[in-house]
Protein backbone atom coordinates (compact mmCIF):
# COMPACT_ATOMS: atom_id res chain seq x y z
CA UNK A 1 0.00 0.00 0.00
CA UNK A 2 1.29 3.04 -0.96
CA UNK A 3 1.03 5.86 2.04
CA UNK A 4 -0.01 9.66 2.05
CA UNK A 5 1.32 12.42 4.52
CA UNK A 6 -0.28 14.70 6.02
CA UNK A 7 1.87 17.98 5.97
CA UNK A 8 0.88 22.05 6.29
CA UNK A 9 1.98 23.88 2.95
CA UNK A 10 5.41 25.35 4.81
CA UNK A 11 6.18 21.59 5.77
CA UNK A 12 5.12 22.09 9.65
CA UNK A 13 2.67 20.62 11.75
CA UNK A 14 1.75 16.79 12.68
CA UNK A 15 2.11 14.10 10.54
CA UNK A 16 -0.87 11.40 9.93
CA UNK A 17 0.28 8.79 7.69
CA UNK A 18 -1.69 5.85 5.60
CA UNK A 19 -5.18 5.18 3.62
CA UNK A 20 -7.34 7.08 6.57
CA UNK A 21 -6.46 10.77 5.84
CA UNK A 22 -7.04 10.45 2.26
CA UNK A 23 -10.81 8.59 2.98
CA UNK A 24 -11.29 11.49 5.63
CA UNK A 25 -9.87 14.61 3.09
CA UNK A 26 -12.88 13.03 0.36
CA UNK A 27 -15.60 12.43 2.83
CA UNK A 28 -15.40 16.18 3.70
CA UNK A 29 -15.25 16.83 -0.02
CA UNK A 30 -18.43 14.87 -0.68
CA UNK A 31 -19.71 16.62 2.23
CA UNK A 32 -19.41 20.18 1.48
CA UNK A 33 -17.62 20.66 -1.95
CA UNK A 34 -20.25 22.14 -4.46
CA UNK A 35 -19.72 23.77 -7.94
CA UNK A 36 -19.81 21.00 -9.50
CA UNK A 37 -17.50 18.64 -11.57
CA UNK A 38 -14.79 20.92 -12.69
CA UNK A 39 -14.76 23.36 -9.34
CA UNK A 40 -14.50 19.76 -7.49
CA UNK A 41 -11.39 18.21 -9.29
CA UNK A 42 -10.18 21.81 -8.79
CA UNK A 43 -10.24 21.38 -5.06
CA UNK A 44 -8.56 18.10 -4.91
CA UNK A 45 -5.60 19.55 -7.04
CA UNK A 46 -6.06 22.93 -4.39
CA UNK A 47 -5.80 20.58 -1.63
CA UNK A 48 -4.06 17.34 -2.11
CA UNK A 49 -1.60 18.30 -4.54
CA UNK A 50 -0.55 22.50 -3.45
CA UNK A 51 -1.50 22.07 0.14
CA UNK A 52 -1.23 19.12 1.71
CA UNK A 53 1.26 17.75 -0.98
CA UNK A 54 -0.23 14.19 -0.36
CA UNK A 55 -0.41 13.67 -4.19
CA UNK A 56 2.60 14.52 -6.56
CA UNK A 57 1.76 16.36 -9.38
CA UNK A 58 2.10 13.68 -12.65
CA UNK A 59 0.02 11.54 -10.61
CA UNK A 60 -2.71 13.95 -10.32
CA UNK A 61 -2.62 14.20 -13.65
CA UNK A 62 -2.58 10.99 -14.89
CA UNK A 63 -5.86 9.96 -12.46
CA UNK A 64 -7.35 13.33 -14.81
CA UNK A 65 -6.76 11.70 -17.88
CA UNK A 66 -8.02 9.06 -16.60
CA UNK A 67 -11.25 10.43 -15.81
CA UNK A 68 -11.69 12.22 -19.32
CA UNK A 69 -10.10 9.25 -21.19
CA UNK A 70 -12.74 7.05 -19.89
CA UNK A 71 -16.44 7.22 -19.55
CA UNK A 72 -17.73 8.32 -16.46
CA UNK A 73 -18.57 11.40 -14.83
CA UNK A 74 -15.52 13.41 -14.10
CA UNK A 75 -15.17 14.18 -10.24
CA UNK A 76 -16.61 11.07 -9.25
CA UNK A 77 -13.78 8.90 -11.68
CA UNK A 78 -10.70 11.39 -10.51
CA UNK A 79 -11.71 10.31 -7.02
CA UNK A 80 -11.86 6.95 -7.68
CA UNK A 81 -8.42 7.18 -9.73
CA UNK A 82 -6.53 9.21 -7.04
CA UNK A 83 -7.84 6.38 -4.77
CA UNK A 84 -6.22 3.75 -7.29
CA UNK A 85 -2.75 5.41 -7.79
CA UNK A 86 -2.37 5.79 -4.05
CA UNK A 87 -3.70 2.96 -2.41
CA UNK A 88 -4.66 0.70 -5.04
CA UNK A 89 -8.06 -1.38 -5.04
CA UNK A 90 -8.80 -0.73 -1.83
CA UNK A 91 -8.15 3.23 -2.06
CA UNK A 92 -10.14 3.02 -4.85
CA UNK A 93 -12.91 1.38 -2.87
CA UNK A 94 -12.80 3.31 0.08
CA UNK A 95 -12.59 7.16 -1.73
CA UNK A 96 -15.39 6.11 -3.93
CA UNK A 97 -17.58 5.08 -0.93
CA UNK A 98 -16.17 8.43 1.14
CA UNK A 99 -16.75 10.70 -2.08
CA UNK A 100 -20.15 9.69 -3.01
CA UNK A 101 -21.74 8.15 0.42
CA UNK A 102 -22.79 11.59 1.91
CA UNK A 103 -24.37 13.69 -1.50
CA UNK A 104 -26.35 10.01 -1.85
CA UNK A 105 -27.79 10.35 1.89
CA UNK A 106 -28.54 14.02 1.38
CA UNK A 107 -30.63 14.00 -1.72
CA UNK A 108 -32.33 10.29 -0.54
CA UNK A 109 -33.39 12.97 2.74
CA UNK A 110 -34.73 15.30 -0.04
CA UNK A 111 -36.13 12.65 -2.08
CA UNK A 112 -38.61 11.89 1.19
CA UNK A 113 -39.63 15.55 1.68
CA UNK A 114 -40.45 16.13 -2.46
CA UNK A 115 -42.63 12.96 -2.15
CA UNK A 116 -43.95 13.73 1.27
CA UNK A 117 -44.86 17.20 0.08
CA UNK A 118 -44.43 17.45 -3.49
CA UNK A 119 -48.05 18.16 -4.15
CA UNK A 120 -48.08 21.39 -2.03
CA UNK A 121 -48.28 24.46 -3.41
CA UNK A 122 -45.41 25.74 -1.84
CA UNK A 123 -42.91 22.46 -2.71
CA UNK A 124 -44.15 23.03 -6.17
CA UNK A 125 -43.41 26.59 -6.05
CA UNK A 126 -39.87 25.74 -4.78
CA UNK A 127 -39.16 23.97 -7.89
CA UNK A 128 -40.61 26.59 -10.45
CA UNK A 129 -37.90 28.74 -9.84
CA UNK A 130 -35.12 26.33 -9.00
CA UNK A 131 -36.09 25.06 -13.13
CA UNK A 132 -35.24 27.67 -14.47
CA UNK A 133 -31.89 28.38 -12.70
CA UNK A 134 -30.69 24.86 -13.38
CA UNK A 135 -31.14 25.73 -17.14
CA UNK A 136 -28.85 28.64 -16.92
CA UNK A 137 -26.16 26.63 -14.55
CA UNK A 138 -26.29 24.40 -17.29
CA UNK A 139 -25.58 26.67 -20.39
CA UNK A 140 -22.99 28.02 -18.46
CA UNK A 141 -21.06 25.01 -17.35
CA UNK A 142 -21.11 23.86 -21.24
CA UNK A 143 -19.85 27.34 -22.82
CA UNK A 144 -17.34 26.51 -20.33
CA UNK A 145 -16.27 22.80 -20.56
CA UNK A 146 -16.95 23.74 -24.77
CA UNK A 147 -13.90 26.50 -23.91
CA UNK A 148 -11.54 24.31 -22.60
CA UNK A 149 -12.26 21.38 -24.29
CA UNK A 150 -12.17 22.53 -27.29
CA UNK A 151 -10.06 25.70 -27.42
CA UNK A 152 -9.51 26.65 -30.88
CA UNK A 153 -9.34 23.18 -33.21
CA UNK A 154 -12.01 23.40 -35.92
CA UNK A 155 -12.62 19.92 -35.61
CA UNK A 156 -13.18 19.77 -32.29
CA UNK A 157 -15.98 22.77 -32.57
CA UNK A 158 -16.97 21.19 -35.97
CA UNK A 159 -17.85 17.81 -33.28
CA UNK A 160 -19.40 20.00 -30.86
CA UNK A 161 -22.02 21.62 -33.09
CA UNK A 162 -22.72 18.79 -35.07
CA UNK A 163 -23.77 16.68 -31.40
CA UNK A 164 -25.60 20.22 -30.10
CA UNK A 165 -27.81 19.96 -32.94
CA UNK A 166 -28.16 16.55 -33.13
CA UNK A 167 -29.16 15.81 -29.31
CA UNK A 168 -31.83 19.21 -29.48
CA UNK A 169 -33.42 17.82 -32.92
CA UNK A 170 -33.68 14.08 -31.66
CA UNK A 171 -34.85 15.64 -28.18
CA UNK A 172 -32.29 12.83 -26.87
CA UNK A 173 -28.28 11.44 -26.22
CA UNK A 174 -27.51 9.30 -28.77
CA UNK A 175 -24.68 7.48 -26.92
CA UNK A 176 -23.41 6.20 -30.31
CA UNK A 177 -22.39 9.40 -31.47
CA UNK A 178 -19.67 9.73 -28.25
CA UNK A 179 -17.72 7.10 -29.71
CA UNK A 180 -17.76 7.95 -33.63
CA UNK A 181 -16.37 11.48 -32.35
CA UNK A 182 -13.83 10.36 -30.36
CA UNK A 183 -12.85 7.80 -33.76
CA UNK A 184 -12.91 10.69 -35.99
CA UNK A 185 -10.30 12.60 -34.18
CA UNK A 186 -8.26 9.51 -33.72
CA UNK A 187 -8.50 9.15 -37.73
CA UNK A 188 -7.69 13.43 -38.54
CA UNK A 189 -5.41 13.68 -35.55
CA UNK A 190 -3.43 11.02 -35.82
CA UNK A 191 -3.93 8.65 -38.84
CA UNK A 192 -0.96 6.70 -39.43
CA UNK A 193 -0.32 4.95 -36.35
CA UNK A 194 -3.80 3.69 -35.35
CA UNK A 195 -4.24 1.61 -38.77
CA UNK A 196 -0.57 0.48 -38.35
CA UNK A 197 -0.24 -0.67 -34.56
CA UNK A 198 -2.69 -1.86 -31.66
CA UNK A 199 -5.87 0.31 -31.18
CA UNK A 200 -5.45 2.21 -27.60
CA UNK A 201 -9.30 2.83 -27.86
CA UNK A 202 -9.91 -0.71 -27.48
CA UNK A 203 -8.93 -0.47 -23.75
CA UNK A 204 -12.23 0.72 -23.46
CA UNK A 205 -13.81 -2.82 -24.66
CA UNK A 206 -14.17 -4.01 -20.56
CA UNK A 207 -17.23 -1.71 -20.10
CA UNK A 208 -19.73 -4.44 -21.46
CA UNK A 209 -18.76 -6.61 -18.78
CA UNK A 210 -19.70 -4.53 -15.83
CA UNK A 211 -22.86 -5.00 -17.00
CA UNK A 212 -23.45 -9.03 -15.76
CA UNK A 213 -22.02 -7.97 -12.74
CA UNK A 214 -24.86 -5.26 -12.46
CA UNK A 215 -27.57 -8.09 -12.85
CA UNK A 216 -25.77 -10.61 -10.70
CA UNK A 217 -26.30 -7.80 -7.76
CA UNK A 218 -29.90 -7.09 -8.60
CA UNK A 219 -32.42 -8.80 -5.90
CA UNK A 220 -33.29 -12.19 -6.49
CA UNK A 221 -37.04 -12.02 -5.51
CA UNK A 222 -39.52 -9.73 -4.08
CA UNK A 223 -42.57 -8.07 -6.30
CA UNK A 224 -40.57 -5.32 -7.59
CA UNK A 225 -37.21 -7.25 -8.56
CA UNK A 226 -37.98 -6.66 -12.36
CA UNK A 227 -38.16 -3.50 -12.04
CA UNK A 228 -35.18 -2.86 -9.54
CA UNK A 229 -33.45 -4.75 -12.20
CA UNK A 230 -34.72 -2.75 -14.68
CA UNK A 231 -33.41 0.46 -12.87
CA UNK A 232 -29.55 -0.75 -12.44
CA UNK A 233 -29.74 -1.96 -15.81
CA UNK A 234 -30.63 1.52 -17.09
CA UNK A 235 -28.02 3.60 -14.58
CA UNK A 236 -25.17 1.01 -15.75
CA UNK A 237 -25.76 1.82 -19.10
CA UNK A 238 -25.64 5.58 -18.60
CA UNK A 239 -22.66 5.36 -16.05
CA UNK A 240 -20.64 3.54 -18.99
CA UNK A 241 -21.45 6.15 -21.56
CA UNK A 242 -20.94 9.22 -19.56
CA UNK A 243 -17.88 11.05 -20.75
CA UNK A 244 -16.39 14.44 -19.49
CA UNK A 245 -18.78 16.10 -17.14
CA UNK A 246 -21.32 14.63 -14.95
CA UNK A 247 -24.00 16.77 -16.56
CA UNK A 248 -23.07 15.14 -19.87
CA UNK A 249 -25.52 12.56 -18.41
CA UNK A 250 -28.49 14.92 -18.06
CA UNK A 251 -29.95 14.50 -21.73
CA UNK A 252 -29.12 10.43 -21.91
CA UNK A 253 -31.36 10.19 -18.74
CA UNK A 254 -34.10 12.32 -20.04
CA UNK A 255 -34.32 9.71 -23.00
CA UNK A 256 -34.49 6.80 -21.33
CA UNK A 257 -36.34 8.42 -18.07
CA UNK A 258 -38.89 10.51 -19.28
CA UNK A 259 -39.27 9.08 -22.80
CA UNK A 260 -38.64 5.82 -22.68
CA UNK A 261 -39.56 4.49 -19.48
CA UNK A 262 -42.05 7.06 -18.44
CA UNK A 263 -40.59 6.92 -14.50
CA UNK A 264 -40.66 10.98 -14.46
CA UNK A 265 -42.72 13.46 -16.22
CA UNK A 266 -40.83 16.46 -17.59
CA UNK A 267 -41.07 18.49 -14.58
CA UNK A 268 -40.29 15.91 -12.37
CA UNK A 269 -36.78 15.11 -14.50
CA UNK A 270 -35.94 19.10 -14.17
CA UNK A 271 -36.89 19.15 -10.56
CA UNK A 272 -34.43 16.15 -10.31
CA UNK A 273 -31.43 17.91 -11.80
CA UNK A 274 -32.21 20.41 -9.50
CA UNK A 275 -31.90 19.00 -6.57
CA UNK A 276 -28.60 17.56 -7.74
CA UNK A 277 -27.34 21.24 -7.64
CA UNK A 278 -28.04 22.28 -4.46
CA UNK A 279 -26.93 19.11 -2.86
CA UNK A 280 -22.60 18.77 -2.86
CA UNK A 281 -20.45 16.08 -3.99
CA UNK A 282 -21.30 14.65 -7.97
CA UNK A 283 -23.88 15.78 -9.93
CA UNK A 284 -24.47 12.34 -11.16
CA UNK A 285 -26.07 11.95 -7.76
CA UNK A 286 -29.20 12.88 -9.10
CA UNK A 287 -30.19 9.75 -10.16
CA UNK A 288 -30.82 8.98 -6.66
CA UNK A 289 -33.15 10.96 -6.82
CA UNK A 290 -35.03 9.31 -9.76
CA UNK A 291 -34.47 6.22 -8.14
CA UNK A 292 -36.41 6.93 -4.94
CA UNK A 293 -39.08 8.82 -7.33
CA UNK A 294 -39.56 5.22 -9.22
CA UNK A 295 -38.84 2.65 -6.45
CA UNK A 296 -38.38 4.30 -2.96
CA UNK A 297 -35.08 3.61 -1.07
CA UNK A 298 -34.19 0.72 -3.10
CA UNK A 299 -34.61 2.35 -6.25
CA UNK A 300 -32.15 4.92 -5.26
CA UNK A 301 -30.02 2.46 -4.01
CA UNK A 302 -29.63 0.68 -7.30
CA UNK A 303 -29.84 3.86 -9.23
CA UNK A 304 -26.54 4.74 -7.27
CA UNK A 305 -24.98 1.66 -7.55
CA UNK A 306 -25.89 1.19 -11.57
CA UNK A 307 -24.26 4.56 -12.33
CA UNK A 308 -20.93 4.55 -9.71
CA UNK A 309 -20.35 0.41 -10.48
CA UNK A 310 -19.14 1.00 -13.91
CA UNK A 311 -17.43 3.85 -12.88
CA UNK A 312 -15.65 2.35 -10.60
CA UNK A 313 -14.71 -1.07 -12.58
CA UNK A 314 -13.60 1.22 -15.90
CA UNK A 315 -11.08 3.45 -13.51
CA UNK A 316 -9.15 0.18 -11.93
CA UNK A 317 -9.33 -2.18 -15.32
CA UNK A 318 -7.57 0.00 -17.17
CA UNK A 319 -5.04 1.79 -15.14
CA UNK A 320 -2.25 -0.10 -15.23
CA UNK A 321 -2.69 0.05 -18.77
CA UNK A 322 -3.58 3.35 -18.70
CA UNK A 323 -0.10 3.81 -16.85
CA UNK A 324 2.08 2.19 -19.44
CA UNK A 325 0.25 4.20 -22.57
CA UNK A 326 -0.31 7.71 -21.53
CA UNK A 327 1.88 9.63 -23.79
CA UNK A 328 -0.06 6.97 -26.48
CA UNK A 329 -1.10 9.78 -29.47
CA UNK A 330 -4.67 7.91 -30.51
CA UNK A 331 -5.41 7.90 -27.18
CA UNK A 332 -4.91 11.46 -26.36
CA UNK A 333 -6.87 12.28 -29.85
CA UNK A 334 -9.60 9.76 -29.39
CA UNK A 335 -10.21 11.48 -25.91
CA UNK A 336 -10.23 14.84 -27.20
CA UNK A 337 -13.05 13.58 -29.70
CA UNK A 338 -15.23 12.05 -27.17
CA UNK A 339 -15.23 15.21 -25.02
CA UNK A 340 -15.73 17.47 -27.53
CA UNK A 341 -19.31 15.27 -28.00
CA UNK A 342 -20.16 15.25 -24.83
CA UNK A 343 -20.13 18.91 -24.51
CA UNK A 344 -22.10 19.37 -27.64
CA UNK A 345 -24.52 17.37 -26.10
CA UNK A 346 -24.61 19.10 -22.99
CA UNK A 347 -25.56 22.06 -24.79
CA UNK A 348 -28.40 20.65 -26.41
CA UNK A 349 -29.34 19.63 -23.67
CA UNK A 350 -29.79 23.06 -22.58
CA UNK A 351 -32.13 23.33 -25.73
CA UNK A 352 -33.98 20.59 -24.91
CA UNK A 353 -34.91 21.42 -21.19
CA UNK A 354 -35.10 25.26 -21.39
CA UNK A 355 -37.79 24.40 -23.37
CA UNK A 356 -39.88 22.45 -20.16
CA UNK A 357 -38.28 24.84 -17.40
CA UNK A 358 -38.83 27.89 -19.12
CA UNK A 359 -42.48 28.62 -20.56
CA UNK A 360 -43.39 32.07 -18.81
CA UNK A 361 -41.94 35.38 -18.69
CA UNK A 362 -41.11 34.91 -14.49
CA UNK A 363 -38.98 32.15 -15.39
CA UNK A 364 -37.13 33.01 -18.05
CA UNK A 365 -36.57 36.61 -16.26
CA UNK A 366 -35.23 33.94 -13.47
CA UNK A 367 -33.20 32.04 -16.20
CA UNK A 368 -31.59 35.04 -17.96
CA UNK A 369 -30.69 36.71 -14.89
CA UNK A 370 -29.66 33.73 -13.04
CA UNK A 371 -27.27 33.54 -16.30
CA UNK A 372 -25.96 37.41 -15.86
CA UNK A 373 -25.35 36.30 -12.25
CA UNK A 374 -23.50 33.42 -12.67
CA UNK A 375 -21.05 35.29 -15.76
CA UNK A 376 -20.61 38.66 -14.11
CA UNK A 377 -20.12 38.00 -10.08
CA UNK A 378 -19.54 34.61 -10.27
CA UNK A 379 -21.79 33.25 -7.34
CA UNK A 380 -21.48 30.08 -6.17
CA UNK A 381 -24.37 27.80 -7.88
CA UNK A 382 -25.68 26.57 -4.40
CA UNK A 383 -26.60 30.38 -3.09
CA UNK A 384 -27.93 30.58 -6.70
CA UNK A 385 -30.07 27.52 -6.68
CA UNK A 386 -31.23 28.75 -3.75
CA UNK A 387 -31.91 32.42 -4.44
CA UNK A 388 -34.03 30.67 -7.19
CA UNK A 389 -36.15 28.90 -4.86
CA UNK A 390 -37.11 31.55 -2.64
CA UNK A 391 -38.14 33.88 -6.19
CA UNK A 392 -40.18 30.77 -7.33
CA UNK A 393 -41.81 30.10 -3.81
CA UNK A 394 -42.71 34.19 -4.35
CA UNK A 395 -43.65 34.39 -7.91
CA UNK A 396 -45.97 31.21 -8.20
CA UNK A 397 -49.13 32.31 -6.92
CA UNK A 398 -49.18 35.27 -8.92
CA UNK A 399 -48.20 32.88 -12.04
CA UNK A 400 -51.03 30.91 -11.15
CA UNK A 401 -53.62 33.40 -10.12
CA UNK A 402 -53.26 32.19 -6.60
CA UNK A 403 -52.97 29.52 -4.80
Amino acid sequence: MTYVTERAVDGAGPVQSGLVPLVRYFLKLGSLGFGGPIALVGFMYRDLVERRRWIDEDTYRLALALAQIMPGPLAAQTAIALGYFQAGIAGATLVGLAFVLPSFLMVVGLSMLYVAYGGLWWMQAVFYGLGAAVIAIIALAAYKLARGTNKRDPLLWGIFAGLLAVTALAQAELAEFFILAGLLALVVKAPPAWLKARVPFLGLAPWPLALPLLQAAAPADGPSSALLLQILLFFGKAGAFVFGSGLAIVPFLYQGVVQQYGWLNEQQFVDAVAVAMITPGPVVITVAFIGYLVAGLAGASAAALGIFLPVYVLTIIPAPWFKRHRDNAQLKAFVQGATAAATGAIAGAVVVLGQRAIHDLPTAAIALASLGVLWRFKLPEPLLVLAAGALGLALWPLARGGV
